[in-house]
């Protein structure tokens, strides 16, 4: 293995040939290495990647993963990807072969995860083990399908955690009714939340909205974009899913204020986004209002859940909710929110009994 000593700077360098992935034959030279040995142990390194070697180390099967998402992924879900790659997978696994990671590795890894504590003596939740360990098999699945892994560990293993939370937080209408007054003295933070309680939109749905993506006359309102604040640049993305472009109906009384805050703008342009501010503005915004109104702290998607809870409770069909909400299956709203929906089953029995009289 060539490599080579820089006199000038005290450095080493090593340069090499290769074949990349449609088997052309190039050079590559890397320079800046403290000792020979780093320059040989890169040169090893960068050959077994390119060579799709599972010997290779972990680190390097995560920059080619990486490297794939980066043209198939939106920025934002390629970022919460790298955030929990970085801070939960990478630190335990970068410097092991990838084919020296077996089961018993990543049961160890799951169970240091489950039995974490923070400082006041609080676990990871079940949803946030599961996102995890699903992010360590997708990445497994990866290397199967591409760098020749026998298999998947992750998946012999065993999962950990569960998809959704035992219960979910969510207002009903009059705890959202508390809420409101305490945030009504900032118009902007009013329409905000009233149109998340009243519509089921996503926050980024919300905050991607322009006056154009209103009709008044229908009493609709469409979304066709997502806004997101990405490493202090403002970014208007896809939704979330095909599903999540729709059209959602409103009753007059959001339409009424929505036109009122508008005669409140200065100089706005019906092209130009309707809440100029960020997540974080709606963050703060739910922990003052619920501070001053007493009302059960909650996210602010949960205020998405709150809207199905009450269309739930309303009576309507899953179906019609399923769309209403932008999910991509009727299946993602019933496992959503089936823990919701037993009280619904003595109405049911009563109702066949009603029928047989």
């Amino acid at each position: 293995m060539p490599t080579y000593k820089d006199e000038k700077r005290g450095t080493w360098y090593c340069k090499f040939y290769y074949q990349d992935w449609t088997g052309k034959r190039k050079q590559k030279k890397k320079e800046g290495f403290k000792t020979q040995r780093e320059a040989k142990e890169y040169e090893r390194e960068f050959i077994r990647k390119s060579k799709a070697d599972c010997s290779m180390l972990f680190s390097s099967l995560i920059e080619l993963y990486l490297e794939d998402c980066q043209s198939r992924l939106k920025p934002t879900t390629l970022d919460n990807k790298k955030y929990i790659i970085n801070l939960k997978i990478l630190p335990y696994f970068k410097d092991m072969p990838l084919n020296t990671i077996d089961a018993t590795t990543v049961r160890k890894w799951q169970n240091e995860l489950i039995s974490y504590r923070d400082e006041e003596g609080n676990p990871y939740s079940q949803t946030y083990l599961k996102t995890v360990n699903n992010q360590l098999s997708a990445i497994m699945n990866y290397a199967r399908k591409y760098y020749k892994l026998p298999e998947n560990p992750v998946v012999v293993c065993g999962s950990m955690g569960k998809s959704h939370a035992e219960s979910m937080k969510f207002w009903t209408l009059e705890e959202f009714k508390q809420f409101i007054p305490a945030i009504e003295d900032k118009l902007l933070s009013k329409v905000m939340f009233e149109l998340l309680f009243w519509t089921g939109m996503r926050s980024g749905e919300l905050l991607a909205l322009t006056l154009n993506d209103f009709d008044f006359t229908a009493k609709t309102v469409s979304i066709s974009k997502n806004f997101t604040r990405l490493n202090g640049e403002d970014l208007i993305l896809t939704p979330k899913t095909p599903k999540s472009k729709r059209t959602i109906t409103l009753p007059d009384f959001i339409c009424e204020m929505v036109q009122d805050y508008v005669t409140h703008l200065y100089d706005y342009k019906p092209k130009e986004r309707l809440f100029p501010v960020t997540k974080s503005y709606l963050d703060h915004e739910m922990r003052r209002g619920c501070q001053k109104s007493g009302v059960k702290k909650i996210r602010v998607h949960d205020i998405r859940h709150s809207h199905a809870s009450l269309l739930i409770e309303q009576g309507f069909p899953p179906l019609l909710i399923s769309e209403r909400l932008g999910h991509e299956k009727i299946q993602t709203t019933l496992q959503t929110y089936s823990h919701l929906y037993p009280n619904k089953h003595n109405l049911v029995a009563d109702k066949l009994q009603e029928l047989n009289k």
